[in-house]
């Protein structure tokens, strides 16, 4: 008796970029769009994948990486056919690993980590190298980031410069008194007619000011 031989694996993910492929060359509202046309599609998609990692279930996470990935399937597919600097999806799936191996050369190379920390030093001192043209530390912060991730992030740019944050409010005991407490905010903006999102905006923008000056002197 002999054994069967097993069927190849599907590729899956090589069938999906396929697929995207198939609908750029005949759906003709796929055709029209492009970079620009997708970026609303792509933050809807990531902020139904945050609701799914929160509050869905394991079918719910699934369904919405899936749709994430259609968002880089389409981007790439958009980007092959550019014609002055065209890349397709092998070519990011390429630079992204290059660049993981990089960065973590304790899995890949003779570097040692034995402590979150430490891996991170070495995440840091790779991305660094990486980035060397860059001549502030705000460089490379999205700022089309929600505001309040975005108020987090360079609060700790500005930390690295000596920009003093904020004085503090009155100091929640958890999360669940912080969310109160921004919560209080938002409505105090609300009754004064005040726009929550806009005004930290704003002051994000006098903070990236605060951060450039400290670096130029």
């Amino acid at each position: 008796m002999t054994d069967e031989p097993r069927e190849p694996r599907r590729d899956h993910l090589r069938e999906a970029a396929e697929t995207m492929r198939a609908v750029r060359d005949r759906c003709v509202w796929t055709q029209r769009i492009d970079h620009t046309d997708l970026v609303p599609y792509l933050q809807e998609e990531a902020a139904e994948l945050v609701d799914a990692v929160e509050a869905g279930t394991r079918a719910d996470l699934k369904e919405e990486l899936g749709d994430l990935l259609w968002q880089v399937l389409f981007h790439a597919e958009i980007a092959s056919r550019d014609e002055t600097d065209p890349f397709d999806i092998d070519d990011v799936a390429a630079a992204l690993a290059e660049k993981m191996i990089r960065r973590h050369p304790h899995v890949f190379g003779d570097a040692v980590a034995t402590t979150p920390d430490e891996v991170l030093i070495h995440w840091n001192a790779a991305k660094a190298a990486e980035k060397r043209t860059r001549t502030s530390v705000l460089d490379g912060v999205p700022m089309h980031m929600p505001s309040l991730a975005l108020a987090q992030k360079m609060l700790g740019k500005a930390a690295q410069v000596g920009v003093t944050p904020p004085p503090p409010a009155p100091s929640p005991a958890d999360e669940a008194e912080l969310g109160e407490a921004l919560l209080a905010l938002v409505a105090q903006a609300r009754d004064a007619g005040w726009d929550a999102e806009r005004a930290l905006r704003q002051r994000l923008r006098a903070l990236a000011e605060e951060v450039r000056a400290a670096e130029s002197r």
